[in-house]
């Protein structure tokens, strides 16, 4: 990234000593890690875990990195056993992280986070008695004994944080944790003097940052995260923000971060199908109201957009979380010139939030080396060995490049014209343009760990075994899988592949086979009507107000019309996207409701006719007309060549679709070939 001065320098932070000047004195240096729950933090050995994860993005010259969230109290956890610093003993654990950061040249502040009603389990706390509608425990509401100790309890955790050798703290003030629970009217229904009035409600917010500073003194970072869209019903409007934003100035915070968006809202701020920077205009209405420097954040994924938004004035700093995890060498690489080389967050949380919100411990469908460093380790191989890689899709990508930098001789092959395998369909589908980058990502990495790439070539048995490979990988994927119906050979049936990469032409009126993942893909295809992928058009679809006038920033939603009816069908009882992601099926699923698409369950096939499909329900015998059917009715393993390399006695190993063909799984695929590469 080119230098360019800045107005964010040591005169920005009248809270900062000289001693911990973080220098964000170009575009260069500031961006900064925000904070995401790894499970790093309740897991074994997870300081040893954590020193290793954020170590390694100091490296990467992250001029700040802030930590997922820990409790200041036992009430505040995210669920039972959550990662709590209550103690001088705990603060003591954290100092291998510290230590890692600071030995690679890093600053480091650790987010203090309540829950309040979020948080999973029987001791949650909250302003009023309201049961969040995404959690089944209701929250004790806090007494104004309890609200000053609860106080005490930030004040007391951002101390222990600094003697941990914490550079600061970020106090959540986000994202309907307890703190924005007190601030808005939805979860504020109190009657003294912590509610009511916008002045009272604000009050809880405040107090615990003129206790934070007290505690801290002067010379530590005091990051406060406001958030500045809420996007629910009766939440804040920009004329709150603004105020509570000078408030949160004058009772000692160093920086303001950006917060979008209730975990309750029903509208996505975080997923692949939202715009780049698509709420970095939320932070630019709060310049000029503060002298304190400003974050941005939310779905900015790339040096030149950081440095567009940096450019413009939108903010003073960026924030990139996810990113992080993709690419330890983000900014190092940003700096060098070597973009290309980037491993870009795509935002499908699939390894993750939704790892996360089941308990599992987070990592990168891209780079399955993130939160595991200790686990997956790279290095050079004791024995260089000839390796044979065929198929060029994910796992293919990932194994040959891994295996390939570790030093062994390897040759990638594909039938294909173009890299990417099974990616090619999904970055077809509107909303997963990004995979875009994931190919772009592997095609630079094949060029420079030297994997000799052979595109257009169906390479047989035979070829491998005259080769002489020490080893075979068959990353050979999938292919549609066509089940028994009768009539299934009419002209008007298409598989998924097909209509994808071969843009096959489907009529006015279809029907869609299946119900997985592909088959929502398929429905999202079939119904976006050339929908385009603007921030405008986000707006209007998901309702979100861009003036912030109204209370959460919400509006009427734009109808989203498509000149095709679909209708999808399966065969199990199930409800329609029950296996979808965790935190991304819902949007899926409410966006073809929003679409208008018919969804038929338990579902015996009859028989397919130039007519269309002739089904069996609970109610009976139906004729569904269509012009098009689209079979998504799962796949079948590409295993070819494995009979005859094995009779042969070449080792092969299997990896991604070829190994298990279950929903197209670009996570598992990279995984695999990624640990696979690691030990051969």
């Amino acid at each position: 990234m080119d230098a360019a001065s800045s107005h964010c320098g040591m005169n920005s932070f009248p809270h900062l000593l000289s001693p911990l000047d973080l220098g964000f004195t170009t575009l260069k240096n500031r961006t900064l890690m925000g904070s995401m729950h790894t499970g790093l933090e309740e897991a074994e050995n997870g300081y040893d875990r954590m020193a290793a994860f954020y170590g390694e993005r100091a490296k990467g010259d992250c001029a700040l990195i802030v930590t997922g969230g820990i409790a200041p109290s036992e009430a505040g956890r995210v669920a039972k056993g959550g990662s709590v610093m209550d103690t001088m003993e705990e603060a003591l654990h954290h100092r291998v992280v510290t230590k890692a950061v600071h030995e690679a040249g890093g600053k480091i502040a650790m987010q203090i986070l309540h829950t309040g009603r979020y948080g999973y389990h029987d001791k949650i706390v909250a302003p009023s008695p309201l049961r969040a509608p995404i959690n089944m425990f209701k929250p004790h509401p806090l007494t104004e004994e309890e609200i000053m100790r609860t106080i005490e309890e930030f004040a007391t955790c951002a101390s222990l944080a600094r003697e941990a050798g914490y550079d600061g703290v970020e106090v959540m003030g986000s994202e309907g944790y307890l703190i924005n629970q007190f601030i808005a009217k939805r979860t504020n229904q109190r009657e003294d003097d912590w509610g009511g009035s916008f002045e009272n409600r604000i009050r809880f917010p405040l107090e615990i940052l003129k206790a934070v500073r007290k505690k801290v003194g002067n010379d530590f970072i005091i990051i406060y995260r406001l958030s500045m869209l809420d996007l629910v019903e009766e939440g804040g409007n920009i004329d709150e923000v603004v105020y509570l934003a000078k408030e949160v100035e004058k009772a000692g915070a160093s920086i303001i971060n950006t917060g979008i968006g209730w975990h309750e809202a029903r509208i996505p701020t975080i997923a692949m199908m939202v715009p780049r920077a698509a709420f970095t205009w939320v932070t630019a209405k709060v310049k000029g109201h503060v002298k304190i420097p400003l974050i941005t954040s939310n779905r900015i994924n790339t040096p030149e957009l950081a440095e567009e938004i940096l450019a413009r004035g939108d903010a003073d700093l960026v924030s990139m979380a996810r990113p992080f995890l993709a690419d330890p060498m983000f900014v190092k690489k940003a700096k060098e010139g070597k973009s290309e080389e980037i491993n870009t967050c795509i935002a499908c949380n699939q390894a993750c939030l939704d790892h996360i919100f089941v308990g599992k411990t987070a990592s990168c469908l891209v780079n399955p080396r993130a939160c595991h460093e200790t686990e997956i380790v790279i290095r050079p191989a004791e024995k260089k060995k000839k390796i044979a890689v065929v198929g060029a899709g994910p796992g293919g990508m990932s194994c040959a490049t891994t295996l390939a930098e570790r030093g062994h001789e390897v040759d990638l092959y594909d039938a294909s014209s173009e890299l990417g395998g099974q990616l090619n369909i999904a970055r077809r589908i509107p909303g997963k343009e990004e995979f875009n980058e994931t190919i772009r990502y592997f095609r630079n990495r094949i060029q420079s760990t030297g994997v000799r790439l052979h595109l257009q070539m169906k390479v047989g048995a035979d070829d491998l075994i005259q080769k002489k490979y020490d080893e075979v990988v068959l990353a050979t994927g999938v292919s549609p899988r066509i089940p028994a119906i009768p009539g299934v050979e009419n002209s008007k049936v298409i598989t998924y592949a097909d209509l994808i990469l071969k843009s096959k032409q489907p009529g006015k009126s279809v029907v869609v086979i299946g119900a997985g993942g592909i088959g929502f893909d398929v429905s999202l295809y079939l119904t976006d009507a050339g929908h385009a992928f603007t921030k405008e058009n986000y707006w209007k679809e998901w309702g979100i107000d861009p003036s912030i006038t109204q209370n959460g920033g919400l509006t009427t939603k734009v109808e989203t019309k498509s000149d095709r009816k679909v209708v999808m069908l399966k065969r199990s009882n199930s409800k329609f996207g029950s296996t979808l992601g965790k935190t991304t099926g819902w949007i899926h699923k409410t966006s073809l409701e929003d679409r208008k698409v018919e969804q038929i369950s338990g579902v015996e096939y009859k028989k397919i006719d130039d007519r269309g499909i002739t089904i069996n329900t609970k109610a009976g015998e139906r004729l569904i007309e269509a012009d098009s059917i689209i079979l998504c009715a799962g796949q079948e393993p590409k295993r070819d060549l494995l009979p005859e390399l094995e009779r042969a006695g070449i080792p092969v190993h299997l990896i991604g679709g070829a190994d298990e063909a279950g929903e197209l799984d670009a996570k598992r695929a990279i995984e695999q070939g990624t640990k696979l590469a690691a030990k051969l």
